[in-house]
């Protein structure tokens, strides 16, 4: 039996409501909570800090040098920003 579907938080079409991606616009996490990118616990668009790893959740776009929320997207130009975890080592 399908579930129920959701308007996706970004483009408003249905989804279902456990997507990770949108279907249609491909935005991470149309429907439920926000996550953190580093931690994955559950964030808000107001937070300026994620409460469970510290990581903070206002960043500068690379693209366009304005303070965006820093998820999928810069809210100002709509450019992807991509999250790099520091403590990563690179594999050779």
């Amino acid at each position: 039996m399908p579930g129920y579907k959701h308007p996706c938080r970004y483009c408003d079409k249905l989804v279902d409501g456990d997507s990770n991606v949108c279907p249609y616009c491909g935005r991470k996490t149309p429907v439920g909570q926000l996550r953190c990118p580093k931690c994955q616990s559950p964030i808000e668009k107001e937070f300026k800090f994620c409460g469970h790893c510290g990581l903070s959740l206002e960043t500068v776009c690379p693209a366009c040098q304005k303070t965006t929320f820093f998820y999928d997207i810069c809210e100002n130009c709509g450019k992807p920003l991509v999250y790099v975890d520091p403590n990563a080592q690179k594999k050779k």
